[in-house]
């Protein structure tokens, strides 16, 4: 079932009519007292009356005739319809759905915490009024699921994708790929229902309090392992290019061993963390 406008027409002038009726009725009937034109006249005004609806911005008035969908009004003001159509007022302003915090398992198995936060707004008023029971509760759930289902798919952090080497994105990337993955989840779960999701973000991410210690832990140990890594590979670089050089132009001659020793001594002024204190041989090592 898709939606279709009803048109409508002005009421201010049916209102006034409805009124001059209405009252006119009962000003006939006190001063000729005949009963049936008394009573006819107020009985017309009262239906006249009875077609009006008022429809504020962003608002709209689905209307349904003996069970029959007849159409949606979404004219703004004073309007006038069939008095024996039935109407039902829906908002068609956007509205915010902020997720409760979910606790689920990311696609490693680590328990996470999540959460996000939905924008949307009806699209399309008969969609939203017979194909479900309650949209609001459908979009509920409806958010809940799909973020159970996207945190299942992925894996929580980049260091969990690395280390069983998966190039791909993760919840915590900061590209708005998750974001955007949600939201077009969103639509096409409640398209059914005739909701327009506008935006949809995750608003809260954290792990479970029970593995929270342990996993800071390990991502401080990565990322000192990480650092550590960069720091070795950059020496090395440093100590191929010095000997390259004192080689290149003949500054001294090294045999092996003596190359041993200053890549030796070079790799632990690099890598260390604290300033190295120089020694001064006077002599020499070798006879």
């Amino acid at each position: 079932m898709n939606e279709r406008e009803l048109r409508s027409i002005s009421g201010y002038l049916l209102f006034v009519v409805g009124l001059l009726l209405l009252f006119g009725g009962v000003a006939f009937n006190l001063s000729h007292g005949d009963p049936g034109i008394a009573l006819l006249i107020p009985v017309v005004g009262l239906f006249v009356l009875k077609g009006l609806t008022v429809i504020n911005p962003n608002e709209a008035v689905v209307t349904t005739f003996f069970g029959d969908y007849m159409g949606t009004m979404k004219q703004n003001g004073l309007r006038w319809v069939n008095p024996f159509f039935r109407r039902k007022k829906i908002s068609l302003r956007a509205r915010n759905l902020n997720g409760q915090k979910l606790k689920v398992n990311d696609k490693l198995g680590n328990p996470i915490e999540i959460a996000a936060v939905v924008v949307w707004r009806i699209g399309d008023t008969a969609k939203a009024s017979f194909e479900v029971d309650d949209y609001v509760k459908y979009v509920e759930i409806q958010s809940e699921a799909a973020v159970r289902h996207l945190a299942g798919v992925y894996a929580y952090d980049t260091m969990e994708a690395e280390e069983l080497e998966i190039q791909e994105v993760t919840l915590r990337d900061g590209s708005g790929k998750i974001n955007e993955m949600l939201e077009a989840e969103l639509t096409e779960r409640l398209s059914r229902a005739g909701i327009d999701v506008l935006e949809a973000r995750i608003s809260h991410l954290a792990y479970a309090p029970e593995i929270a210690g342990a996993m800071l832990q390990r991502q401080q140990a990565s990322a000192v392992v990480a650092a550590r890594r960069q720091i070795v590979n950059g020496a090395v670089g440093m100590v191929d290019m010095a000997l390259a050089m004192l080689s290149e132009k003949g500054v001294v001659d090294l045999d092996e061993e003596r190359k041993a020793a200053m890549v030796c001594n070079l790799l632990v002024v690099l890598c260390g963390e604290k300033s190295v204190a120089p020694v001064l041989n006077a002599g020499t090592l070798y006879p």
